[in-house]
Parts: C-alpha cells; sequence; structure tokens
C-alpha cells in the first residue's frame, strides 16, 4: 500500500469533488449507488474501500456508499478510479437531449 487515506488525503479529494465535480458526484449515486431521483449528491469521505455520499432527492437527504471494484492504494489511485467510474457511468446513463 503506498499512503493511507489519512482525514486530510480524504477532505482534499471529497473537497475537489464536490468544488469542482458536482456533476459526477451525483452521477455516481444515479449509476452505481440505484439513487435515480438525485437532485444533486455530495462526497463526504473516501477510503480505500468506497465513498460515501449524501445524497438529496425530492427534499430529503439519504447517505448512500458505493463500494469500488478494488481496494485503492492511495490518492492517485483514488483519482484514476474515479475518472473510470464517471467514464463507465456516463456510458450507462442516458443523457438528456
Amino acid at each position: 500500500m503506498s499512503e493511507a487515506f489519512t482525514p486530510e488525503i480524504s477532505d482534499r479529494i471529497c473537497r475537489h469533488m464536490n468544488e469542482d465535480h458536482a456533476d459526477a458526484v451525483a452521477l455516481y449515486a444515479k449509476a452505481f449507488g440505484g439513487a435515480s431521483e438525485v437532485t444533486s449528491a455530495e462526497m463526504l469521505r473516501i477510503d480505500a474501500a468506497g465513498m460515501d455520499l449524501m445524497v438529496h432527492s425530492n427534499g430529503t437527504a439519504s447517505p448512500l456508499r458505493i463500494g469500488f471494484d478494488h481496494e485503492l492504494s492511495g490518492a492517485e489511485d483514488a483519482h484514476q478510479t474515479l475518472i473510470a467510474m464517471v467514464k463507465a457511468a456516463r456510458q450507462q446513463t442516458p443523457r438528456p437531449n
């Protein structure tokens, strides 16, 4: 394992995703969490096994855990995995015209 998922690493990744890629976080909830009516989502925490989201839909907020397909080795592995996941989600989720 190259680096541990310290709280600082988790916070940095979550802050980046929520500020710069909020659409991708909502897409993770839809594609990998089965949350079809998502209006928005926030990444709360990420670790080697998965990510914890807060999903907003129909005026309510619900926690959602999405597991990864492998144990992440560190921040760079998280970066590459999140990119691969959003690409896969975009392929399986129809886009509005």
